[in-house]
């Protein structure tokens, strides 16, 4: 967005409009001395080219995950996008990052959300889907919101493996609202404590949130879960931040979920810094009514022809506040389309041959690494594409030796949880080559040494 400056007579109407004798007076409540006494110590301003090449040349110097042998996961994964999802989502008739807010003239965009709707529910095995949520994390933390409509209860109960992002919006999220949160204990092998769970379900729980695979890449046992908090009369909430898991393990929907949600992704979307991401939204047809979001249908026009049409807005812009579901939710509709057109050229064959790869990739680094003295696996039970190492010393200035060497080794996970404090998390995709694994395997040996 370009700068677009004020007269002195337009800032001057603007004070007198919100009772102000200058914009100074606007930071009379910042004490003075947190304030900036004199003027950023900035280079002489440059021409828009050689500007251009100045940033170029500052973001050369990040490390990044095609310059480096990277072994990063955590709830962002580095997978490969076809050249095609780029060349569909530029197109001027689909390229709006945002919702569309005259919907039914954007006929391209609702078939777009159609069919990522069902190729969701399809995966997670749900009744339906929304259009998305912001992100994953958000996703989780309405899933929960939703729990609490839904059975009229007060706690909810969340894994302690679940992402530490997530946790950390669902606790923003129900912090300043009449409910409570508990986080359930792990077993020494990375799953879900279901002693511990099962003492904490009682007439109050609301929703039990899993996350499978975990944050540290643990296949939970979903299905011991969904039946103790059934049994209870508490809906279940499952959970994930690689959606390729989805091409392998059993959708969250056989195995008794009620709510599914995660992060979408690893589905054609870039690693972008972090986001923009979408976070994915399904759930049983009897609960749509207090589903988030928006839900595109079909219909046939008045000439009989075939069309989509927004069928459920619960959004507070467009129903009375009371009825709303959520307030801050949106669909991702450039992120979502990315995805539609992954998995449409991916098909359910190549999705789950891709997370076969992934899983055995997985196996393979790990096998290397644990071969290494004092490198030990942290968590037992299975794992998807990442795990835990417990390696000797700080993961901090361990990793930082690593990216010296060329390879990003994974993330510090040692204030994730209590016991992982010399914890590191490493992923495997179909990006890395068997060359780079062996690399990464020697560069640690040399660092230990």
């Amino acid at each position: 967005m370009r700068y677009l400056p004020q007269t002195p007579e337009e800032i001057k109407k603007m004070c007198a409009a919100v009772g102000v004798s200058s914009p100074d007076a606007l930071f009379d409540v910042i004490p003075q001395n947190l304030r900036l006494q004199q003027d950023l110590d900035l280079p002489a301003p440059l021409a828009e080219a050689p500007l251009l090449a100045h940033l170029k040349g500052l973001g050369r110097v990040n490390a990044n995950v095609d310059s480096m042998a990277a072994f990063l996961g955590g709830g962002a994964y580095h997978h490969y996008i076809p050249v095609l999802v780029s060349t569909l989502t530029s197109r001027g008739e689909y390229l709006t990052s945002y919702t569309p807010y005259q919907p039914e003239i954007s006929q391209g965009t609702l078939q777009a959300i159609f069919e990522f709707q069902t190729m969701i529910a399809s995966l997670t095995g749900m009744d339906l889907a929304n259009a998305s949520n912001y992100d994953g994390a958000s996703a989780l933390a309405e899933a929960a919101l939703m729990a609490l409509r839904i059975t009229r209860r007060q706690k909810i109960l969340v894994s302690t493996a679940t992402n530490p992002q997530y946790r950390e919006v669902l606790h923003t999220y129900l912090k300043n609202r009449d409910f409570e949160i508990e986080e359930i204990a792990l077993q020494p092998d990375g799953r879900v404590d279901l002693s511990d769970l099962q003492s904490r379900l009682k007439g109050d729980v609301a929703a039990v949130c899993l996350q499978s695979p975990n944050a540290f890449g643990v296949i939970e046992a979903t299905q011991a879960v969904a039946q103790l908090a059934h049994d209870n009369g508490s809906l279940m909430v499952g959970c994930f931040s690689e959606a390729l898991s989805l091409g392998l393990l059993k959708p969250f929907g056989e195995v008794g979920a009620d709510i599914v949600v995660g992060e979408g992704q690893s589905f054609g979307n870039f690693l972008n810094l972090g986001g923009p991401y979408l976070g994915l939204f399904a759930t049983k047809e009897k609960y749509v009514r207090q589903m988030p979001g928006r839900l595109v249908g079909e219909t046939l026009d008045a000439n009989g022809k075939r069309g989509f049409v927004l069928v459920l807005s619960t959004r507070e812009q467009h129903i009375r506040r009371e009825k709303a579901t959520s307030n801050i939710c949106t669909n991702q509709g450039l992120c979502a389309l990315a995805t539609v057109v992954y998995l449409s050229l991916m098909g359910p064959k190549g999705l789950e041959r891709l997370a076969q790869i992934n899983f055995s990739y997985a196996r393979f680094l790990r096998d290397q690494l644990t071969a290494i003295p004092g490198v030990t696996l942290k968590f037992t039970a299975p794992h998807f594409n990442e795990f835990v190492l417990q390696v000797p010393g700080e993961p901090k200035a361990l990793l930082a030796e690593l990216a010296a060497k060329g390879i990003l080794g994974g993330v510090d996970v040692s204030q994730w949880a209590p016991g992982l404090e010399n914890g590191i998390l490493v992923c495997a995709t179909e990006m890395n080559t068997k060359d780079q694994m062996e690399q990464y395997a020697q560069a640690l040996r040399e660092v230990l040494a």
